[in-house]
């Protein structure tokens, strides 16, 4: 990957996309927010050509940036996107469209992002991206982010390792993670029985990855109590997924 010179001074858009909101601001060269934070809703449907309109739109209110950061809610190689569940419905937590399906798979959406900002763009998982922001560098270190549907990273000694969509991987009653703890089911069973679950999903997930800790992070992290989890799990701001836009820039995508 060539290495791109950036001012000392180098200001970076840091957009998050969610499911039901997208989230943008500047931030500074040391990752320190410098403009508030901005927000709009996701649009649907939202096929890619107007995900692409509504970020601009977004940003139009943050300007003066020399590069932008892009966390995308599925799995993103090489700027283009795949598997990408919430995007895909033509309503927010309705059924996967196939037509939809079809113009968002590999779409590249890093070449679109870059001849709409005209400034270098990287669009990286939105969990690879908050994760980026939080973990401490030591060991095998697991991201998840708990919103429209459940999010995940990994990371060994610091380093970003290959982005696997694990909350699509079975968990109980022939239900995936995702079903079980994103944000569908917390509405249907409440909250008492949704940290319940998360609890379980948690311990399922060391039954296999064997983590050293976890980053509980996303909208809903929030509804969570850190007295609750584990001495190896650590609830994080969502917020993250903004200030995990300058991390990307040092790592390998």
């Amino acid at each position: 990957m060539t290495q791109l010179k950036f001012p000392k001074n180098v200001v970076t858009l840091s957009i998050d996309i969610g499911g039901s909101g997208l989230k943008a601001a500047l931030l500074d060269s040391a990752g320190v927010m410098t403009s508030e934070r901005v927000r709009i809703e996701t649009p649907y449907p939202c096929p890619p050509t107007r995900l692409v309109e509504t970020i601009m739109e977004l940003s139009a209110e943050l300007p003066g940036y020399h590069r932008v950061s892009v966390g995308f809610p599925g799995l993103v190689r090489d700027g283009r996107v795949f598997n990408i569940p919430s995007l895909t419905k033509k309503e927010l937590e309705g059924e996967v469209d196939p037509e939809l399906v079809e113009l968002w798979d590999g779409f590249d959406l890093g070449a679109a992002l870059d001849d709409a900002f005209k400034v270098p763009v990287r669009v990286a998982n939105d969990a690879d991206v908050q994760g980026s922001a939080v973990i401490s560098g030591k060991g095998f270190e697991f991201v998840i982010t708990l919103g429209t549907g459940c999010g995940s990273a990994l990371f060994f000694d610091g380093r970003l390792l290959p982005h696997l969509e694990l909350g699509h991987a079975p968990f109980r009653k022939g239900n995936t993670f995702e079903e079980q703890i994103g944000n569908a089911a917390r509405r249907e069973i409440g909250k008492e029985r949704w940290t319940r679950r998360v609890i379980k999903a948690i311990a399922a997930f060391d039954e296999f990855l064997f983590f050293d800790h976890i980053y509980v992070g996303g909208g809903n992290a929030r509804l969570l109590d850190q007295a609750e989890l584990g001495e190896n799990v650590t609830l994080v701001s969502n917020t993250a997924g903004i200030l995990g836009g300058i991390a990307i820039w040092d790592r390998e995508l």
